[in-house]
């Protein structure tokens, strides 16, 4: 009797994960989200992962190309607009790989009981807007053909 019970509670448990992993099938004309990853650098939606939106959308579904894979219909905001695609350095994780610019303005704030340096960085191939405030320390160690001259 109880190897009947648990066996009856395992049927209807894998049932419910059945059902709840049932895959996603779009057709031709649907709305859909998309899901985007901060890590991939491809799309620039800010440095804090916790408040980074994990979906964008909704955008309209073109064409399916078999079982999981769909073309949308992009605005082309997603994009890095204009730039050549030549001018545009990628690593081997399929990420892009941020250049500053220029620096415009350096400010110091106060940290708990330290002051940091900030920097007003401008990015190249950036959407949107190209300006934020990066450490120096920071900028120091990932970009030092930037300040060896100084």
């Amino acid at each position: 009797m109880i190897r009947e019970r648990i066996l009856a509670t395992q049927n209807y448990q894998k049932s419910y994960d059945i059902k709840k992993r049932q895959p996603f099938t779009f057709v031709v004309g649907d709305q859909v989200f998309l899901e985007v990853s901060p890590w991939k650098g491809l799309i620039k939606f800010g440095k804090c992962r916790k408040l980074s939106p994990r979906f964008i959308g909704s955008f309209k579904v073109l064409q399916r190309f078999g079982y999981r894979a769909y073309k949308l219909e992009l605005p082309a905001e997603l994009f890095l607009g204009d730039v050549p695609l030549s001018e545009l350095r990628i690593d081997e994780n399929k990420r892009l790989i941020e250049e500053p610019e220029a620096i415009f303005d350096r400010k110091t704030e106060k940290l708990r009981c330290k002051m940091v340096e900030l920097l007003l960085v401008q990015w190249k191939h950036m959407p949107g807007t190209n300006l934020t405030w990066e450490t120096e320390s920071h900028m120091r160690s990932r970009y030092p053909h930037r300040f060896a001259d100084a």
